[in-house]
């Protein structure tokens, strides 16, 4: 429970320490084509992975008609949300956010990636 504890406010101490990141959607856009082998951003359409369209406030592991990981349920249920400071950690590292996930890509190392991802995931969002 203490690691937990630690995590968190490691990871709040980070975020609010960390200069913001000017964010990119066209880059993005290049960076997601990573992410495209298994998800779908400008379309409601599952495919390996849940469709990313609408994902920005949306509770992890409820997008209708994917069957989830328990995990990754069990994530939304304890109120995971996706927003800019919990899809920066977890595409930072998505098993180690949410261990028990069936996302096997590994993460994206770069700040200014993930920001731009973002970026492009937010136009699909509104």
């Amino acid at each position: 429970m203490r690691a937990i504890a630690l995590f968190i406010a490691l990871s709040a101490t980070i975020f609010i320490t960390s200069p913001s990141q000017a964010q990119d959607a066209a880059a993005g856009e290049k960076v997601f084509t990573k992410c495209k082998v298994c998800h779908i951003a400008d379309k409601d359409q599952n495919k390996v992975g849940p469709s990313l369209n609408g994902v920005i406030g949306r509770t992890a592991g409820t997008h209708p008609g994917f069957s989830y990981s328990q995990a990754m349920v069990a994530a939304g249920k304890s109120g995971t949300k996706w927003d800019e400071p919990t899809l920066t950690t977890y595409l930072h590292d998505p098993k180690a956010m949410v261990k028990g996930t069936k996302m096997a890509f590994p993460g994206l190392k770069s700040d200014q990636d993930i920001a731009n991802v973002i970026a492009y995931l937010k136009q699909f969002s509104k």
